[in-house]
């Protein structure tokens, strides 16, 4: 590697590292400490980095992968769920804030083409600060909150056309727009859209039997990367590429696996990509025309927040909430800087409004948790509402949010699933066996392929949302991987966990996790037919079955306290043999004993 390139990522990673604990540590978020780190190596800062537009282009794949894991997550039965409010309060104010930024743009001269696409990038918002400030305000599943996620999800699907429109539209205005462009940019759609759905998820099958970790993260890049590319030569945006390759398998088994493999090449090529547009806003044009950039980032901000307020009134919030929900969405949004980017490379804006725009785009990410902390403490704090009770026998799923977890598929976690399946309760489930993946969705199973011992699958399949974790993978020492990870993940979790023998169960125990031997309920049902086979009757046998069973929980507890120590463990199951034998002889309604117990019990 030249020694100049290991300096520039040294600098970079180092930069990250400081700058982005230090902006989260005061409340502001992992974007600004990106963008501020970025401004501070720029050429109008300490000037480490004096080509920008290098960096920049090397991370908009880091755009390219959030587009795609947008993507994995907007399944056609998710958007049917949320369809008024994405489409209804998300198109509303898109198309508002489009209309009024718009219009002012052209009274101040831009070119029709111009203030149609800078007036629709400037109404979107930013995805990532947005969702940070709603999850450090535990604001999420707010009404304002949820109402918000579904404005910034119709932001993201706009972004898409606007994004293949760019190029169009600039060679429309150049008047070398050809009907062979439309028609290759066309067909590009009709191959990935038809075409791509079968084929990935053939491919993806394919290489989960090899069982390569490797080779599944560089069959993942590949497709992220190959649909960009191919979109890209066709003429299109690369990231509509990503975004159709995400939709494509966002109802695949595949689902979560692929998003915990892009997940980390996303998050650091996007802090990249806020560096190279921290790097890019140029500070001699703010100091040279502070009053224009000002009255911009105002501008910007008084529109979109008036219009949020009232969209969120027309959806009935309350005044507060109201409120709130423009403070989080009136800010500009990263996908703004490429359009921008993309706009300026099809001529359909120039260097100088270029420069402007990033400038007020990335004043308005920087300022809006500090405006939003100051408007919390206007409106002061607000009284929780009271919990209401749930009936005794209703299981809170907490809505179509899964809240259970099975990690392992095999013949003991499907008759968990079963269970859950009768009863209407929605649960996550993960299993690394490709084969058994494919056999259960055909029956109409709702399960994804991913290995549950990797803390990145656990937080793709939303991990933080789970309230139980049921572990039944058949290998004991995975069994043991996952529940240390989990406990450790999600301490306040319930971890109930399928256990091969005493030992492990003692193990388990360790980790706080209620252990479940595996086969210790089907040998004691047998015990009680074979003692009703021999004469006993159906209840007295039964009695027996169950008191030998809290004798020997009993026992397991016991056991547990000094299962370090052989000898006390030997003595223990002596004690407990001899008190079982004298529990039963003491019980007048035996007519002939019970079976010699075992030490011993799988």
């Amino acid at each position: 590697m030249h020694s100049g390139a290991l300096e520039l990522a040294l600098v970079l990673l180092l930069a990250a590292v400081i700058a982005v604990p230090v902006f989260k540590k005061l409340g502001l978020g992992a974007v600004l400490g990106y963008l501020a780190a970025g401004v501070v190596l720029g050429p109008d800062g300490l000037g480490f980095v004096q080509d920008a537009d290098r960096i920049l282009s090397a991370a908009e794949i880091g755009v390219v992968m959030l587009l795609f894991v947008i993507g994995l997550e907007l399944s056609p039965a998710r958007l049917k769920v949320m369809r008024r409010s994405v489409f209804g309060a998300g198109a509303l104010q898109v198309a508002l804030s489009a209309i009024v930024l718009g219009s002012l743009l052209l009274l101040d001269h831009f070119h029709w083409k111009s203030a149609l696409i800078v007036g629709i990038a400037l109404a979107l918002s930013s995805t990532a600060v947005g969702l940070q400030l709603l999850s450090e305000h535990k604001a999420i599943n707010s009404d304002y909150g949820r109402l918000g996620f579904a404005i910034l999800l119709f932001q993201d699907l706009i972004a898409i056309p606007l994004l293949a429109a760019i190029p169009l539209l600039g060679g429309a205005r150049n008047e070398t727009l050809q009907w062979d462009d439309v028609a290759i940019a066309l067909g590009a759609l009709a191959v990935v859209i038809l075409c791509g759905r079968p084929l990935l998820r053939r491919l993806f099958n394919i290489i989960a039997r090899t069982r390569s970790p490797e080779v599944f993260t560089a069959m993942a890049l590949l497709v992220v990367l190959g649909t960009a590319w191919f979109m890209q030569e066709a003429g299109l945006s690369p990231s509509l590429g990503a975004f159709l390759a995400g939709v494509l398998l966002s109802d695949s088994e595949f689902r979560h696996e692929l998003e915990s493999q892009i997940e980390p090449f996303k998050g650091l090529l996007l802090g990249l990509f806020f560096i190279a547009v921290g790097m890019g806003i140029d500070l001699d044009r703010i100091v040279a025309e502070p009053a224009m950039i000002a009255a911009g980032v105002a501008i910007l901000l008084v529109v979109k927040f008036g219009l949020l307020f009232g969209i969120g009134k027309l959806a009935r919030l309350r005044t507060r909430h109201a409120l709130l929900l423009g403070s989080v969405l009136w800010l500009g949004g990263e996908f703004a800087f490429v359009v921008f980017n993309e706009a300026q490379r099809a001529q359909l804006l120039g260097s100088a409004n270029h420069d402007r725009l990033v400038a007020i785009v990335g004043l308005s990410m920087a300022i809006t948790p500090l405006l939003m902390i100051a408007l919390l403490r206007l409106l002061g704090r607000e009284d929780a509402p009271k919990a209401q009770a749930r009936p005794a026998d209703k299981v809170d799923t907490g809505g179509a949010q899964p809240q259970v977890m099975i990690a392992g598929m095999g013949r003991f976690g499907q008759v968990v699933a079963r269970l859950l399946t009768a009863q209407k309760i929605p649960f996550v489930a993960l299993e690394s066996n490709p084969d058994t993946v494919s056999d259960l969705r055909r029956f109409g199973n709702q399960l994804y392929y991913g290995d549950p011992t990797r803390p990145e699958m656990l937080r793709a399949a939303g991990g933080e949302h789970i309230r139980v974790y049921v572990v039944t993978l058949d290998d004991p020492d995975a069994n043991m991987r996952a529940t240390r990870l989990i406990r450790r993940m999600y301490p306040d979790a319930v971890l109930l966990v399928r256990a091969r023998n005493r030992q492990h169960a003692w193990r388990l125990m360790d980790m706080s996790a209620e252990p479940f031997r595996e086969v210790f309920g089907t040998s004691l049902e047998l015990s009680e037919r074979m003692l009703v086979a021999l004469g006993m009757s159906a209840q007295t046998a039964r009695s027996h079955v169950q008191r030998f069973r809290e004798h020997d929980e009993k026992l397991l507890r016991d056991q547990y306290l000094v299962y370090d120590d052989e000898a006390a463990v030997i003595q223990t199951s002596r004690d407990a043999r001899a008190d079982l034998m004298h529990l039963f002889e003491a019980d007048a309604d035996v007519k002939s004993g019970p079976p010699d117990s075992a030490d011993r019990d799988s």
